[in-house]
């Protein structure tokens, strides 16, 4: 699938991220591509998934465009850190490769654009997962055919929230001419359709879809902070 295909197939719709975190009781592959069938079976456009094993296994189940990664680590740059984590990811399928495009040093010292020429001479293309508007354009120039707002709140110095940087997506869709995913802390259909209007190309939503553990521990915290603030319930006969 070239670039412009891909867009045309991501215009205005749902990109599902179907990953678990380490000891997650849904970080097993078949698991993960259930998750992704029923993506698919609600409409979805596109699958972003971790591991070359779980890429390759939903790149076998689905007819969709799988966007991925190999997050190796959990701090610094971890998001498909190296030339030799990207390959592996389009060796295993993926149409789309998602790398950490930020302004901090590679493990193996490469640029961005060193991957971005090995993964489109492996066939595949590279989605920028960026922090800040420069890092975004600096991505677009790059090469990067797709950029994502995926660290923004992530990264030391860019703004923590509890919700999307709809700020990032609207400056990044007036910056470039690549698509501007938006991604990131996106919790409601309410919020992926502000996304759509203040730019996105398209939307990839996860922990609100394919993160049981997660919201439940949401619902958990919400109850327990209502009973830590001594708010009784209904009187009961």
């Amino acid at each position: 699938m070239n670039a412009q295909d891909l867009a045309a197939a991501l215009q205005g719709r749902l990109i599902v991220s179907c990953q678990a975190p380490p000891g997650d009781p849904m970080r097993e592959t078949s698991t993960l591509v259930r998750l992704a069938l029923s993506a698919v079976a609600g409409g979805g456009a596109a699958i972003r998934a971790n591991e070359p094993e779980v890429v390759a296994a939903i790149v076998a189940a689905v007819d969709l465009p799988v966007i991925g990664l190999w997050k190796d680590g959990d701090t610094g740059v971890y998001i498909t850190p190296t030339v030799r984590h990207a390959l592996a990811v389009a060796d295993a399928g993926a149409a789309v490769v998602a790398a950490d495009a930020t302004d901090r040093p590679r493990p193996d010292g490469s640029t961005f654009a060193e991957l971005v020429a090995a993964v489109h001479a492996a066939g595949a293309l590279v989605m920028a997962d960026v922090a800040t508007l420069a890092e975004g354009i600096a991505a677009a120039g790059q090469g990067a055919d797709l950029v994502s707002t995926t660290l923004s709140g992530y990264v030391p110095g860019t703004p923590e929230q509890t919700g999307p940087d709809l700020d990032l997506v609207a400056s990044l869709s007036a910056a470039i001419s690549v698509p501007v995913v938006a991604e990131g802390r996106i919790n409601t259909p309410e919020e992926a359709a502000e996304a759509l209007d203040r730019g996105a190309h398209s939307v990839v939503v996860g922990t609100a879809i394919t993160a049981p553990t997660a919201l439940t521990s949401r619902f958990v915290g919400a109850l327990a902070r209502r009973a830590d603030d001594g708010v009784d319930g209904p009187d009961r006969v």
